[in-house]
């Protein structure tokens, strides 16, 4: 079959064949400018999660438009006449951009305490900042002590204030979403009739016209946004903030690196190249068939619209990782069949032989690889599940083009003895074939301590998603959010609901004086006097009020929490105008009737549903305190909330931002462990395929353990927290790790079959395929020490841990895995 495949197709077409590798080239290289790189909020929530489901109904009934964050903090006094004039032109310059609805700051929001005026009067109007019409000491007063305005408006010791940047809310896109839900939801009972399917098929494809729109409009915003900021940055220290300039900014970050680094990585690969092999050929043949699988595979995706993502965006490293891997062991074999058989001048033949020596473990590896992607695919969020499916079409594409291109491309040239200067010089494999036969018991006694570090590390791992590590301290992005963090209250969102219980029918009999019939004294009257209670004006009982302002409280008293808001915020600020008393339930209904709207959309609606009977108290954590424990906060406040305003559990629901990522990771983590284990019984199983020997299948699970529990032990030593992005790195480990493996043994047993000697048939591995295995690391690791100089955190670890895991798995392959076959003696006495 392979006799067939190379001499009857491969080499008797090669120049048609090459010609035509090269145009799919080209034709895929144009397609693959135009793969889109998505960072929105949508790519990092579970398909199915019934939070999510909830987030988008509780964002339709409360006014929750997405917003930017500046942050200010000017040299002069925030009251000052140039600084509020420079907020004026902010304000005025911002709202000129057409995605802009409005801009809250201190100087137009409503200064209900310092106005000095009664409720009756503020029912008419409110002064503001603008108006200049209220002594500055007051105004200074309240902002720094007011419930509604402190560490939230402007920071607490006065020197920093936010400019509030409310946006114009894509209704299109929205649309599409809502009918793309619809028709999930009746894909869950029954299959689309074709009408349908043609239905929503369009429907997609204007969902992702639409996406491309909206994500351009936020890009130009955010520039615009940028562009107007930058001219007051003289006056003092100004940041932008908010979720969708974190999206933009993750985008040019990803774009960045895969442009910058990719580019930085290839000639880091031709440098280590041109130093190990020192041969022209043995620099330009793997460059030609990286980037000619790099290539290929980006068009295919950009073809199927499959969008790079956070978690995806390394795909271009990997495939340059695994594409060289295979590369390298070819000529690696190639090299010694030379320097071995001087009597063979015909390169068909040396390229056939090298072909089918090395197609089996090759193709065993990609196989391997394939299954340790698997557990990717098998988890709950979308993105990850495509990064599995991209990763294992990308591997595929390396082996194709690689055993095609490889020999191709060598066939027009003569035959070459290989330069061995370097081996000579830096004969690795040879000194650890030497310490691997003297030092058996240090072996396993590292190897046992490798272990048992990694299973304490591994013990230790924390589950956490912090956006503000995601990146450098000295970048804008984070010095932005670590601001808004400190000084104005907190970052990421939190909302909980409390749903009322519902009205029960109450006696129009006037003496009826049941309390478990009513709410309190004013709903009798209210019935006495045949009112309708579900008016909205009546809604405020003293029941519902205590209720909000307890569950307010108890969230303001934990400590990982920053700004709280909700009605009960108003509250507290109507105790303080009204001499220390509450409102009663008729001067609260007055207040939600006759405050002018732009008001009531700053304090009212954002919190208070009468038409659902319920109320909604958004809070912010901040995102950059260390000890911040997101799922043990989460926990927390669902064990303790229904308890603290004696409401059943599923009257009060948490929401948002903070839960659906928590969800994400929480998903991921579990699948993630419990599908590694599934995919180490799938090798296993594999390797007795293979190896047709139990024990060996055994010994070759030893490095791939070893290189994922090193590099999780670390993390978790390091405190490095699994997110949706370093929760990758364990597929990746193994992945990389079972190539080592099974070309090593592979090759072992060969040479024993030759030697009968197991010292001597790991002397000849290690003189053989061992330098396949040590060329690849060392390529790889010089390579992706690049990464370090990345602004995107994210991208650093992958760089490190990457490197880390191909260290382990070289060091395991050439030294575990020799003494173990010397022990047990799997080929044989």
């Amino acid at each position: 079959m392979i006799n067939f495949f190379y001499n009857q197709i491969i080499f008797r077409f090669s120049r048609p064949i090459i010609l035509f590798i090269f145009l799919l080239t080209i034709f895929l290289g144009i397609e693959a400018t135009n793969i889109k790189i998505d960072a929105s909020s949508d790519t990092l929530v579970l398909e199915n999660d019934k939070d999510l489901k909830y987030y988008q109904l509780i964002s339709k009934r409360y006014y929750t438009p997405d917003f930017l964050v500046i942050a200010y903090t000017p040299k002069n006094s925030l009251i000052s006449d140039e600084v509020k004039s420079n907020i004026k032109k902010i304000s005025n310059q911002l709202e000129k951009i057409e995605s802009v609805n409005n801009v809250i700051s201190i100087l137009n929001v409503p200064l209900i305490e310092s106005s000095k005026k009664s409720l009756a009067e503020i029912m008419e109007g409110v002064p503001t900042l603008n108006d200049g019409i209220i002594d500055n000491e007051l105004v200074k007063d309240e902002f720094t002590k007011s419930y509604l305005y402190r560490n939230n408006l402007v920071s607490e010791d006065f020197k920093t204030t936010a400019i509030l940047v409310n946006l114009v809310g894509d209704k299109k896109l929205e649309n599409l979403r809502e009918k793309k839900n619809n028709f999930k939801n009746i894909l869950k009972e029954r299959k689309l009739s074709l009408k349908e399917q043609k239905e929503y098929k369009d429907i997609l494809n204007l969902l992702r016209a639409q996406r491309d729109v909206n994500r351009n409009n936020q890009k130009n915003l955010i520039s615009d946004v940028r562009d107007v900021i930058a001219n007051f940055k003289n006056t003092g220290e100004i940041f932008l903030g908010g979720i969708p300039m974190i999206a933009n900014d993750v985008v040019s970050f990803v774009k960045n690196d895969l442009k910058v680094f990719g580019i930085s990585i290839l000639i880091f690969l031709i440098v280590s190249l041109s130093i190990i092999f020192r041969q022209a050929r043995w620099i330009i043949l793997p460059i030609i068939t990286c980037a000619c699988s790099v290539i290929i595979t980006s068009g295919i995706f950009s073809l199927f619209k499959w969008e790079v993502t956070v978690i995806s965006s390394n795909y271009i490293s990997l495939q340059l990782i695994l594409t060289m891997a295979i590369t390298i062991h070819l000529i690696v074999r190639y090299r010694e069949l030379a320097a071995l058989n001087t009597s063979i001048k015909n390169q068909s033949e040396l390229l056939f032989i090298t072909l089918k020596q090395m197609i089996k473990p090759c193709f065993f590896t990609v196989i391997t690889t394939i299954a340790g992607f698997s557990s990717l695919i098998l988890s709950g969020l979308l993105p990850v599940i495509n990064f599995g499916w991209m990763m294992s079409v990308g591997v595929t594409i390396s082996l194709l083009l690689t055993f095609i291109l490889f020999p191709i491309l060598l066939k027009e040239m003569n035959v070459l003895l290989p330069n061995l200067s370097f081996e000579n010089k830096f004969n690795l494999p040879k000194a650890i074939a030497i310490f691997t036969e003297k030092n058996n018991n240090l072996i396993v006694f590292s190897s046992v301590s490798i272990f048992l570090l990694s299973l304490y590390g591994v013990l230790n791992l924390k589950v956490e998603n912090s956006f503000i590590d995601y990146f450098k301290s000295k970048t804008e992005i984070y010095r932005g959010m670590q601001v808004i963090d400190k000084k104005l209250g907190g970052t990421t969102l939190l909302d909980v609901t409390l749903d009322f219980s519902e009205k029960k029918v109450v006696s129009k009999n006037v003496n009826n004086t049941d309390e478990e019939d009513v709410e309190d004294d004013l709903d009798d009257l209210f019935e006495e006097m045949d009112i309708e209670l579900d008016d909205a004006k009546y809604w405020f009982t003293s029941d519902k009020m205590e209720k909000i302002e307890k569950l307010h409280d108890y969230l303001d008293s934990l400590e990982e929490t920053g700004k709280v808001l909700s009605f009960a915020t108003i509250l507290k600020v109507a105790r303080n105008i009204n001499q220390g008393n509450s409102l009663d339930s008729v001067q609260l209904g007055l207040l939600y009737e006759k405050l002018p709207d732009k008001y009531k959309q700053i304090i009212i609606t954002p919190y208070i549903s009468t038409e659902h009977n319920q109320a909604r108290i958004t809070l912010r954590v901040k995102d950059s305190d260390p000890g911040l424990r997101r799922n043990s906060l989460i926990n927390k406040i669902r064990e303790n909330a229904s308890s603290v305003v004696n409401l059943s559990d599923n009257q009060i629901k948490l929401s948002n931002i903070l839960i659906l990522y928590n969800n994400m990771l929480q998903s991921l983590f579990n699948s993630q462990i419990m599908t590694l284990g599934i995919v180490v019984m799938v090798l296993f199983f594999m390797f007795l395929i293979l190896f047709k020997s139990l024990t060996i299948s055994l010994i070759a699970l030893v490095p791939n353990l070893l290189s994922i529990g090193s590099v999780l032990g670390l993390m978790g030593i390091c405190k490095i927290p699994l997110d949706m992005m370093t929760i990758t790195i364990a597929a990746i480990s193994m992945g990389i790790a079972v190539d080592n493996t099974i070309h090593y043994i592979f090759r072992h047993k060969i040479e024993y079959s030759n030697c009968k000697n197991y010292i001597q048939a790991m002397k000849n591995t290690h003189q053989s395929i061992g330098y396949a295995l040590y060329y690849t690391t060392l390529t790889i690791v010089m390579g992706f020490s690049i990464l370090v100089f990345s602004n995107f955190i994210p991208s650093i670890y992958f760089g490190l841990l990457t490197s880390l895991a191909m260290l382990i798995a070289l060091l395991a392959s050439l030294t575990i895995v020799p003494r173990l076959l010397a022990t047990f003696k799997p080929h044989g006495e």
